[in-house]
């Protein structure tokens, strides 16, 4: 079908948003990259834009020889996969019977649930509960506590509701019980949506910063963006260098750069293998309610 002259003006103002947008992104990070494998001076002066100056990769040999950064990137790492999996295991048990139309209070749980999308846990009492609960200083208080995501669960329900009724009669005759209708048919049939959410879930686990500052005290049990904050606000934290004498090949300028990029590389290289599922998901997710 031949487009008319609007949609191909619509078309071309539509990418040059989307290509604005996405510079906007990543010229930050191409600019720590530069800064990262740049000479001290050349960082402090501010002569670095998106390609190294006087290159050099020492900031990257120091903070690849730190034991504690390597640590702090193993607990996220865990945090995310354990999150995630916790998370997508409780979502998806809670979504399915809350899709199906004989679970006869489906309606005022949903209510009870969609309520605290506008009403969250005040901090104090929060803080109380999970101490009560002798998750202090715990890795599974970044992860129990907000183990289901009221819009990702959401998201998981109206896919479900959007497939054929059929599929669990035809089922139901062949002797399926929910969980089997479960596991079985609905899950294959959720790929798109499942990657979506899992996404959505491993990224606000890789990024876990709050309840962190609220409940580690141990800096042991730092994840990984702890361990930036740390590094960012306490340069001595990062590495104990004589900028007066010049004696290394990098400073606190290229350190934090480094550090940066290593905190935010990995999350982002996630992306392109549920690329293909993302944007399918999103919709299929959102169509039906």
């Amino acid at each position: 079908m031949k487009r008319t002259a609007g949609e191909k003006g619509f078309q071309i103002v539509n990418y040059v948003i989307l290509a604005a947008a996405a510079l906007t992104m990543i010229i930050p990070l191409l600019h720590l990259l530069a800064v990262s494998l740049s000479s001290p001076i050349a960082a402090d002066s501010k002569a670095v834009f998106l390609l190294p100056v006087e290159f050099t990769t020492a900031s990257w040999e120091h903070i690849l020889q730190d034991g504690g950064l390597w640590r702090s990137f193993g607990i996220t790492v865990f945090i995310a996969v354990a999150g995630t999996a916790l998370s997508m295991l409780f979502s998806v048990l809670t979504a399915f019977p809350l899709s199906r139309k004989e679970f006869l209070l489906r309606r005022p749980v949903m209510l009870a649930i969609v309520i605290t999308m506008i009403f969250n846990a005040p901090m104090i009492p929060f803080f109380l509960t999970v101490r009560e609960l002798g998750m202090m200083n715990s890795l599974w208080s970044l992860i129990l506590p907000g183990v289901i995501g009221t819009f990702n669960m959401i998201i998981l329900r109206t896919f479900f509701m959007g497939l054929p009724k059929e599929l669990d009669d035809s089922a139901r005759i062949d002797g399926c019980n929910d969980f089997r209708i479960l596991f079985q048919i609905y899950l294959p049939l959720s790929k798109p949506v499942l990657a979506t959410v899992s996404l959505f879930y491993a990224v606000g686990y890789w990024n876990t910063f709050q309840r962190a500052v609220l409940f580690l005290r141990d800096p042991g049990l730092w994840p990984l963006q702890m361990k930036l904050r740390a590094y960012l606000t306490s340069p001595e934290e990062l590495a104990q260098v004589n900028l007066l004498l010049g004696d290394y090949d990098y400073n606190t300028t290229t350190l934090k750069a480094a550090t940066i990029i290593f905190a935010s590389v990995p999350i982002i290289l996630v992306y392109p293998y549920l690329q293909k599922y993302f944007v399918k998901g999103a919709l299929l997710g959102s169509l039906k309610e």
